[in-house]
């Protein structure tokens, strides 16, 4: 945890007193050097997102940490169009119900303007 999520030791022991909490850490702690893996130094690999085509939307929870609030600016910025939504309220663990209203939400905008090709050449 501190190593690679770079969480100061003293919250470290705070959360193993949060049985709950930890426990549900310690069930995902085992996917942490797969993360690792497939994120090599953690640099965005901005010229690979800037060859997306597919309509994309960049979502996080308005209370989630600063650096990851940063890293999903980033990929909105990366990708060509895509589009960035920030869930009020939300943090990392967003909700479900959230989740799917800013998605279904994404999804119509996205079918109407499929829909009427004149009002992606107009922007609106």
């Amino acid at each position: 945890m501190r190593k690679m999520v770079g969480i100061p030791a003293p919250f470290v022991l705070l959360m193993r007193l949060m049985v709950g909490v930890w426990r549900k850490l310690e069930a995902v702690a085992h996917t942490l050097p797969y993360d690792a893996a497939v994120m090599g130094d953690f640099s965005l690999p901005a010229a690979r997102l800037a060859s997306v085509a597919t309509p994309t939307l960049a979502i996080h929870g308005g209370k989630t940490d600063a650096r990851l609030q940063k890293a999903v600016r980033a990929v909105a910025k990366a990708v060509p169009g895509a589009q960035l939504s920030t869930l009020k309220g939300q943090t990392h663990n967003v909700k479900p119900e959230a989740l799917s209203t800013a998605v279904v939400e994404f999804f119509a905008a996205e079918h109407a303007l499929r829909s009427d090709p004149e009002a992606r050449r107009c922007g609106s």
